[in-house]
């Protein structure tokens, strides 16, 4: 039995596809990782336009998924940062997006999970975190820093909640990149263990067989709340999204 049929780790390594060589001394390459966030940006450019290319007043299955999703995520943004919240949109759907067909995408056997990896998630929470620094001092201008003080909190206070409101703000990119990166990755290797102890067990005979039916139930039991997970994940990091944007549009606390 080849190791990587066993290793619970090998499942997230990155190989290269393309060597686009070293210019300037930095090695570049196009890997499986790149290859499958290009590959799930195509899955949701198509379905959208597929699905919405009629726009018939009674919609199909598709379009009526599509539209299910365009008011799921448009709802979470009005409860969470206002009408006004809307403005963000475009950013916060494709987030959702992106963040649910790449974990899904990931539960597909013998494919790659990009939202396991800490240097994409890394990446989507500097995006959010990069936006709300932007669009608070371009739109409150020095008025955005009101957000790390905090009013009615007696003057001999205010040095050390500054200081922490400052230390809590700075932390948000690291939260939120590392939950989805952590539950993705613990979910993942947890499956790949248990697959492994069913198909070790398997080949050691009729009793091995008949044991690997408990390692076998916690397979499927993981996947179906893998799922959850996966939805709930992209969920979780619209929502985080919607209120630290929302910082942006209120900045005084």
């Amino acid at each position: 039995m080849a190791s990587s049929e066993i290793d619970p780790i090998h499942q997230f390594h990155i190989n290269k596809i393309v060597d686009l060589g070293a210019p300037g001394g930095v090695q570049l390459a196009f890997t499986n990782s790149a290859a499958y966030m290009v590959a799930i940006v195509a899955i949701i450019f198509f379905f959208l336009t597929y699905a919405t290319r009629g726009r018939t007043l009674v919609p199909g299955r598709l379009q009526s998924l599509a539209e299910l999703g365009y008011e799921f995520v448009a709802s979470t943004v009005r409860q969470t940062a206002g009408n006004e919240g809307m403005k963000f949109f475009p950013l916060i759907f494709s987030l959702f997006a992106f963040v649910l067909i790449a974990n899904f995408v990931g539960l597909i056997p013998y494919t790659f999970t990009v939202t396991s990896h800490l240097i994409v998630t890394a990446a989507l929470a500097l995006v959010v975190i990069g936006t709300v620094i932007i669009y608070g001092f371009m739109r409150h201008g020095t008025h955005f820093l009101g957000l790390f003080v905090p009013s009615g909190v007696p003057a001999f206070l205010l040095p050390f909640m500054v200081v922490i409101e400052v230390i809590s703000f700075l932390s948000r990119p690291i939260s939120l990149s590392l939950r989805l990166f952590a539950n993705m990755l613990a979910g993942h290797i947890a499956m790949k263990v248990f697959a492994g102890f069913v198909v070790m067990m398997s080949a050691t005979g009729i009793a091995g067989a008949l044991g690997a039916t408990l390692p076998l139930a916690m397979v499927v039991a993981l996947t179906a709340l893998e799922f959850l997970v996966a939805f709930l994940q992209a969920y979780v990091f619209t929502v985080l999204t919607c209120i630290y944007l929302n910082d942006a549009l209120h900045p005084g606390h």
